[in-house]
This record gives C-alpha cells, structure tokens and sequence, in this order.
C-alpha cells in the first residue's frame, strides 16, 4: 500500500523489522544488573562504530539540555531501534552516510510539509511511516505514550516538555526512515534510489 502524493518513499519488503525483534532486545535491556550494563556499552559502541554518522546526530540531539523524560526516552529508543536493525538484517545492513542521513530529514521535513497542506487527508506522518515499518512505529509510539502518560505517584507529578520528547521522536523517525533504506537485499544489494 502506497499514499499518492507522500515524499518518503517506501521501504523495500527485505528491510521491514519484525516487531518480535524489538520486543526481545527491549526484554534484554530491562533486565537488571551489571552484565546488562556492559552489554548496553558494548552495544553504544558498535553503534558509534557501525554507524558513526546516525551516532553523531543522536550524540547532538541528547547533549542538548532536554528534559529527563525526553533524555532516557532518546537513549532507549536509540540504541532500541539500531539494535533491531542491527539483529534483523546482521551484514546486509550498511552505514547510513552523512548524505543519506541528511536524505531522511529531508524527506521527512517534505511529508510533514506535504501532510500539513493537505490536512484534510486521513493520514498524517504517522501513518506513512507505519506503513513502511509497522513494528518499528508502534514500538516508537507505545514508548512515546508511556512516556507522556502522568505518573501514577500522588508524591511525585512530573511535568514531561512536550518539544523535548517531540525532537527526540523525529530523530527517531529519521534514524528509523535511514536505516531502512541502508539495509541491502540477501544478495547485499541496495536500491540505487535510497531517498527522494
């Protein structure tokens, strides 16, 4: 399914991330104690190394004085997504360079442009990205709930910044919107076209 007129374009079938993929790397992360501490380094590490450009970006957006909700939320979501991409597709997935990085937003500032013009078409940014990565979005979008949901404590309310969570989300989405074009067919063949 394809919605005319959208600037991202799709993702191919081989590089859709299974939802269960993310399910199983959130379990790993809520474990307690130091083995997961060290497995989460080990795994920002790789990231840097792996992906150094889509790391750098991340890097910039989380140093920026964001509120508490919004920080662990980026740190989670971050590492969350690149390890599914990273465990889904192993080899076939390439480094995002900084032009297809800058290829994402750009399409993505494109669909939010687009979706605000037509305003009176059922589906917004949202729903495109779904689209292309099902599992990937409604994990986004449960944390992202979770996340702006009001604490349940009666000793502690917490006052979540709604911008600060909004940018760590359309990082998110970018991140999301370049991996996908980056992993390449099991023969380890990449589109030609990556981005509009």
């Amino acid at each position: 399914m394809w919605v005319r007129g959208a600037a991202i374009r799709p993702v191919p079938p081989y590089a859709v991330v299974d939802r269960r993929v993310l399910d199983t790397i959130e379990d790993e992360l809520a474990e307690n104690g130091q083995r997961t501490k060290s497995d989460l380094d080990d795994a920002f590490g790789r990231f840097e190394n792996t992906q150094p450009a889509l790391a750098h970006e991340a890097a910039q957006v989380l140093a920026r004085p964001l509120d508490q909700t919004a920080l662990a939320l980026g740190y989670f979501l971050t590492i969350a997504v690149w390890m599914a991409f990273d465990r889904a597709f192993g080899s076939r997935l390439a480094e995002v360079t900084e032009d297809e990085l800058r290829a994402a937003e750009s399409a993505l500032t494109l669909e939010e442009e687009l979706r605000a013009a037509h305003a009176n078409e059922p589906l917004e940014l949202d729903d495109v990205m779904a689209i292309e990565q099902p599992g990937v979005l409604g994990f986004i979008n449960e944390h992202l709930e979770a996340a702006l949901e009001p604490s349940d404590s009666r000793e502690e309310t917490r006052e979540v910044d709604v911008d600060d969570v909004h940018t760590v989300y359309r990082t998110v989405l970018i991140m999301t919107l370049a991996l996908s074009h980056a992993v390449g067919t099991a023969s380890g063949a990449r589109p030609r076209e990556m981005l509009a």
